[in-house]
């Protein structure tokens, strides 16, 4: 951590602990700096340390303490008018960025060289790779994380997460492919080159049963690395009767001889389930 990147966080802790300081010139100067860095990608909400996710609360407390310090106003595209706090990103032929209209990316968010957004949305403090797609009408919520060479396909919704501030956001890993219309949030992390079916829904608290081997295994909150997984429904029991609760299942694993620009989809018609 730098000195600069030390002084900032030292900057915003205090204004979070105190938010009459927000009317310092210094301190509002560091909150838009840290989102400038977020803006370019030289600041992370969370990032990966040592096979892990590290979250840096203090950055989201940062982009929390934005919002009160800015005003509202008008933007105007063309002939489309919005009336915000947040301006929208800009410079997308700098960047390398293919943006098809009407796809929205807030100032914030970094979107890296590469990137394609079909229309869609990204917002604050969110982080999208290179060679990521984020398809038609998907949504990448606040601070949530988006590895190199994701595809998400049409209609997924990444849940953002501000507060808690220690509450980790949604990350999908490298390569992972995202089916349609699925919803992964609550800090769900989805593991390198996973493949999620169409509809998955994936809370912190969502049963994820491998069911691919002899012994069932379980997991909440993480899906491991390259698995390949689809909706299911568990039987449970209520005072009025017993009902089904959404789970989702792993049967099974993408095979690593397959090329991944083709395996995303032949990972899920392999085992026959709608991408």
């Amino acid at each position: 951590m730098t000195d600069n990147i030390k002084n900032l966080r030292t900057i915003v802790e205090k204004a979070w602990e105190d938010r009459s300081l927000l009317s310092s010139g210094e301190t509002r100067q560091a909150v838009e700096e840290v989102i400038a860095l977020l803006d370019n990608g030289r600041l992370r909400v969370a990032e990966p340390v040592a096979g892990s996710w590290k979250v840096n609360d203090w950055v989201k407390k940062a982009v929390i303490l934005y919002f009160p310090i800015r005003s509202m106003e008008t933007i105007e595209v063309g002939p489309f008018e919005f009336h915000d706090k947040i301006p929208l990103k800009k410079g997308y032929a700098r960047l390398g960025v293919r943006v098809v209209p009407h796809a929205v990316a807030r100032y914030g968010s970094y979107i890296a060289p590469d990137v394609v957004l079909m229309p869609s949305y990204v917002n604050i403090g969110a982080y999208v790779d290179s060679r990521s797609m984020v398809d038609t009408w998907a949504t990448v919520g606040s601070c949530a994380q988006v590895g190199s060479g994701v595809h998400l396909s049409g209609g997924v919704g990444l849940g953002g997460v501000l507060e808690p501030v220690q509450a980790a956001p949604v990350i999908v890993e490298d390569h992972a492919f995202i089916g349609s219309r699925c919803i992964v949030v609550e800090g769900v992390r989805i593991g390198r080159e996973a493949v999620l079916g169409a509809n998955v829904v994936l809370t912190a608290s969502t049963k994820i049963l491998d069911v691919s081997g002899k012994d069932l295994k379980e997991y909440q909150g993480y899906v491991p690395e390259r698995s390949v997984v689809i909706p299911g429904t568990l039987p449970k029991e209520f005072p009025a009767g017993s009902y089904n609760v959404p789970c989702a299942l792993i049967i099974g694993q993408r095979k690593e001889s397959t090329d991944r620009k083709t395996s995303l989809n032949e990972a899920l018609r392999q085992h026959q389930v709608a991408v």
